[in-house]
């Protein structure tokens, strides 16, 4: 059975104390998690060891990272390497966000990179994907998604990838205006599961949790979740909200 995962992206949001209490008001909601499901909270940097230490000893909830380098250690003033985020019990980490690609101009081939230095690490990599406007409307989405897939993933074997978790983000419908329907997440989980056959077969296509990104609201999750290819989401302005963020967890399948 494949995880079912409620995770959330703070970004760029939040002081420490905000961050507190947004933790305290999610953890003091009621929601029960089943064996297969788990939540996840992507936090600033600084908020790392905070984070853990208010959910120590929760059962499948857990603290990731935003953002690693590709590098073990050295000269990279302000990055974050992968035995930092070891030595602070962090299991994982978010690799490929969209804003990471747009603002920091990060390549497949650098992905493929921090992707194999979070294995070699035992820290699970949450993969983001997914296509600009341009590229919808231009309906070579699949082609996009799979050239992704194909040059920061496809170089994994099969054990390696199972350790993966992807996340597919319809940057076309985030702030522009546009809405992605439910039947177009599926369509595109359903695509990115059937490529990853292609090249692993389908029993390793069928265990890989694909998570969807793009803008789950408590409203919509249920709906969402519901699809058979999706896995749960990869929430953003919503975990900001802790009985949105509370919604969303228990609209898991």
């Amino acid at each position: 059975m494949r995880k079912q995962i409620a995770a959330a992206n703070w970004k760029m949001n939040l002081t420490l104390q905000q961050g507190e209490q947004l933790l305290d008001d999610i953890i003091g909601k009621p929601h029960a998690l089943k064996d297969n499901q788990e939540v996840i909270f992507a936090v600033p940097a600084p908020y790392l060891p905070m984070a853990q230490q208010k959910l120590r000893n929760r059962e499948n909830v857990y603290v990731a990272a935003q953002n690693c380098h590709s590098k073990k250690s050295g000269a990279y003033t302000g990055e974050i390497s992968v035995d930092m985020l070891s030595s602070l019990g962090i299991q994982y980490v978010l690799i490929g966000h969209s804003e990471r690609r747009e603002y920091f101009n990060e390549s497949n081939a650098f992905l493929a990179e921090k992707i194999n230095i979070c294995l070699e690490n035992n820290i699970q990599p949450i993969f983001c994907c997914g296509e600009p406007l341009a590229i919808r409307e231009a309906g070579t989405q699949n082609e996009y998604v799979a050239k992704q897939l194909k040059e920061s993933l496809y170089h994994l074997t099969a054990d390696q990838l199972h350790k993966v978790v992807i996340a597919y983000e319809p940057i076309w419908a985030i702030g522009t205006g546009k809405t992605a329907s439910t039947d177009q997440a599926q369509e595109m989980h359903a695509f990115i599961r059937k490529d990853i056959a292609g090249v692993y077969g389908a029993s390793t296509a069928n265990s890989i949790s694909i998570l969807y990104g793009g803008s789950v609201k408590a409203a919509n999750a249920a709906e969402i979740f519901s699809q058979p290819d999706v896995d749960g989401g990869l929430v953003g302005g919503a975990a900001l909200n802790a009985d949105e963020f509370v919604a969303i967890i228990n609209a898991l399948q």
